[in-house]
């Protein structure tokens, strides 16, 4: 591997995050709340220690891919250990390890929290908390790469960091890949810009706009309130959430062909017609279950509640309007469902996505055809209109049984830990792998993960890693081969 450039890349890391402090700072002036010294001690110490590293390594070396999946992984590490600071300086969050859980929720975009009091918390260290899901959803490294030297392999980390989806799907929309990182941000951005305008324009102030929209458009969740979205009890809030939610959840290639005005790719996509189809089912089936219990009093109030926490599910994002462990039990158990799902590929949600379960499903019935009853033909899985190579499909049988015996063997590895009951064991693997936050149980949409231990809140963080990498970046590290030359 050649260090000297990794050491260049996670020093970029370094310098990237430090700066990006300097907006919490601007709200933590206005508040005066006491967490200005903490935000800029902390600036200060992440840039001094990636200056040094971003200047002495400068050279323009080429990347190869065991270089992409290293930083992938430890860059990773090294940012939320980073952005762990501020709390721990200002003493909200004084564990290390509370700390750097939180930051790794953040930038991963699960939106699990330690926080038993959010509300207590500065604004301006709020506001870090909020800014690290705008980092990491859209993918930190895929900023980085921005400011990296043009033909140092900026492409590999950016396939180390992407999730197998994009292979299979084959998105590519700009020749150089600093260009695609460009329009990937600007139509990020836009999003988070129009998500805020709405939400102010309804009455939510600017701050609380903001980290609302960050945690939105990145499918992440957290919030500046303790009681989510719920705090509002506000159904245009509710709307423009549930709206952006699904953009954030729909692949950015079709936002890029829509603004060339190539509304065929829309039409033609197969991921967004099953995307589409997996929200209408389970919108429909958890309203209809609470329209039949009474659950609430009216069907639009049934129809906001059930699509909200079902959006919120299944494009990973974890916001809450209501204590849905009090819905009827079948409720529960599609929302349950939903946590293994996922959204689209190419967009800033976690979860197996729903191309793996396109192309499996596919698979599956190709193959029953050709057991009973054409032994003879040869079976054709077709995505977008083009075939799907085998070598794809045997991907996505593996993602999604890794995805399966992680949450198994994990679920039973925590409830062993921490000596708590199956549900809770099982439910914080699934949230935390699947970057949603909020499962069920004692880490349900009431509670929290304070109370897990700090050898479960480290395993967790490090499930809540594998999923944002899409597992394999984050599992090849330990391939003994890995290491050799």
């Amino acid at each position: 591997m050649n260090y000297a450039s990794i050491t260049y890349v996670l020093g970029t890391l370094l310098i990237v995050t430090g700066s990006s402090m300097a907006f919490p700072l601007i709200f933590s002036l206005y508040y005066n709340e006491g967490d200005f010294a903490a935000i800029s001690i902390s600036s200060v110490v992440i840039l001094a220690l990636g200056a040094p590293l971003g200047w002495f390594f400068r050279k323009n070396h080429e990347l190869n891919i065991k270089d992409g999946f290293f930083i992938a992984v430890f860059g990773w590490i090294l940012v939320s250990a980073a952005s762990a600071l501020p709390f721990m300086i200002h003493g909200s969050i004084p564990s290390f390890t509370d700390a750097f859980f939180e930051m790794m929720s953040g930038y991963t975009t699960s939106g699990a929290s330690i926080l038993t009091d959010i509300e207590a918390v500065p604004r301006g260290l709020l506001f870090w908390r909020s800014q690290t899901h705008l980092l990491g959803g859209m993918g930190f490294l895929t900023l980085t790469v921005i400011f990296l030297p043009h033909g140092m392999g900026g492409l590999r980390i950016f396939r180390a960091e992407s999730s197998p989806g994009q292979v299979i799907t084959k998105e590519k929309f700009q020749p150089r890949n600093r260009d695609t990182m460009i329009w990937l941000w600007g139509i990020y951005l836009t999003l988070n810009l129009l998500q805020t305008l709405f939400l102010h324009i309804g009455g939510m102030s600017l701050f609380e706009s903001l980290c609302h929209a960050f945690g939105t458009v990145s499918t992440s969740g957290y919030s500046p309130k303790n009681a989510s979205i719920g705090f509002y009890d506000n159904a245009y809030f509710d709307w423009v959430i549930i709206l952006f939610m699904f953009l954030g959840g729909t692949t950015f290639m079709l936002f890029y062909q829509m603004m060339k005005g190539n509304w065929q790719a829309v039409r033609i996509n197969t991921e967004f017609r099953w995307y589409l189809g997996f929200l209408l089912f389970f919108c429909g089936m958890v309203s209809w279950i609470l329209w039949k219990d009474g659950t609430y009093g009216n069907l639009a109030d049934t129809v906001r509640y059930a699509t909200f926490q079902v959006l919120s599910i299944l494009t990973t994002t974890g916001f809450i309007t209501a204590d849905y462990e009090q819905w009827p039990q079948a409720a529960q158990m599609f929302l349950y469902a939903a946590c293994f799902i996922g959204a689209c590929a190419g967009s800033t949600t976690s979860g197996i996505k729903v191309v793996h379960y396109v192309i499996i499903w596919k698979y599956m019935v190709g193959a029953i055809k050709k057991i009973f009853f054409q032994p003879m033909s040869v079976a054709s899985i077709r995505l977008n209109g083009r075939p799907v190579d085998r070598i794809v499909v045997d991907l996505s049988i593996c993602y999604f049984i890794m995805n399966i015996f992680l949450i198994l063997a994990g679920g039973c590895f925590m409830v062993l830990l921490d000596d708590m009951d199956f549900v809770t064991g099982m439910s914080s693997v699934i949230a935390t792998l699947m970057n949603i936050g909020p499962g069920f149980g004692t880490v349900g949409p009431t509670e929290n993960y304070a109370h897990i231990s700090d050898a479960g809140k480290w395993f967790l963080s490090y499930m809540m890693l594998v999923g944002r990498l899409e597992m394999f970046s984050a599992l090849v590290i330990f391939y003994p081969s890995f290491w050799k030359r």
